[in-house]
């Protein structure tokens, strides 16, 4: 009896494009043993031109089979797809592809890979023990601690403190929103999901109530946003949106700030009515004098909640990965499909 024959192995001949501090953030020796096994790496090529004038640049992207890339990679525009004559596919130990994959690209018919999935699991985790701690009244009771500096009545102080059968509604069944859908699992909590795209099969598939956004936005005692940046959702989150939600709900933004309107949501939170947890606000760094950075009923963090540190790893695993089912002529298992790019961040 006959069986399919395995996939051939090859090395593709790949080069590395990104900056030189995502480099030595995300592909740790390790990382770089295992990519040197995988592909035929061009020793000691980084690309972050593609219109250098370096001769070894230039005979290293003539030859690249694979780009292996990262934050800091500049767009693939038609004159760098012209230097690269062989090139089938993009690998890229990130999330987004939008800031360098050019329609060119996709002209091409060339593969593209992202490592989205691997970098929804920080922000997932950061978005779960957000809404937990929210719950828990955490930055109030905290407050409260910090200035009685004695015994504090809890019953009397925090009646309803708590994540028992509370609401979290969760903006965009993303990645991340999924991923943190997931996570909420073993807790008791009603969770709304809001989604254009998300039917009733699928809301069903993940456990959870579908919901119009200003519905999700009144009923929940945690709103979580998840949907990505796009002309449609820009200030989804106005003041009226706003004002729809609970006296003393709280708002986790771990997306884009464009995606709420700042101006709005810092009137609710001066006048104490809302909390918030804010990892991405518009513009991305505050002005120094923004009083959200003082708010005792705001938690404002650095965009921390994707990967970085040691999860940056991941992504690099995750690529890696990506590279190795290339070398064995199988399809990638995270591929970018152009045809719902619009959908995604």
């Amino acid at each position: 009896m006959s069986h399919p024959a395995a996939p051939q192995r090859t090395r593709p001949r790949t080069v590395l494009a990104m900056s030189g501090e995502t480099r030595a953030a995300i592909l740790a020796p390790e990382a770089l043993d295992r990519l040197a096994r995988v592909a035929d790496l061009v020793p000691g090529l980084l690309v972050t031109d593609f219109g250098a004038d370096d001769p070894a640049q230039r005979t290293g992207l003539h030859e690249a089979e694979v780009l292996f890339t990262g934050w800091g990679c500049p767009p693939l525009g038609t004159a760098a797809l012209s230097a690269m004559p062989r090139l089938r596919a993009v690998v890229h130990a990130a999330g987004s592809v939008k800031h360098h994959i050019t329609q060119d690209v996709w002209d091409r018919g060339i593969a593209v890979s992202t490592a989205a999935t691997a970098n929804a699991f920080p922000v997932a985790e950061y978005t779960v023990a957000a809404i937990l701690f929210a719950n828990k009244q955490i930055l109030e009771s905290a407050r409260v601690y910090r200035e009685a500096r004695s015994r504090v009545n809890l019953l009397r102080r925090f009646p309803a403190v708590g994540n028992y059968r509370r609401t979290v509604g969760i903006v965009g069944a993303s990645r991340i929103g999924r991923r943190v859908v997931e996570l909420l699992r073993p807790y008791d909590l009603r969770v709304l999901v809001h989604d254009p795209y998300l039917d009733e099969d699928g809301a069903r598939t993940l456990g959870v109530e579908r919901a119009g956004l200003d519905a999700l936005a009144a009923r929940s005692d945690v709103v979580s946003i998840h949907a990505p940046e796009l002309p449609a959702t820009r200030h989804l989150f106005d003041a009226g949106r706003l004002a729809l939600m609970r006296d003393g709900a709280t708002l986790v933004n771990t997306a884009r700030g464009s995606l709420v309107d700042t101006d709005a949501l810092v009137k609710e939170l001066v006048a104490g009515r809302l909390n918030a947890v804010l990892d991405h606000t518009e513009p991305e760094v505050l002005p120094a004098d923004s009083p959200l950075y003082d708010l005792p009923n705001v938690l404002l963090t650095p965009h921390i909640a994707g990967s970085q540190g040691g999860e940056l790893h991941r992504l690099a695993d995750a690529a890696v990965d990506e590279l190795e089912r290339y070398a064995q002529g199988l399809p990638f298992a995270h591929a970018v499909d152009p045809r719902t790019l619009h959908q995604q961040a």
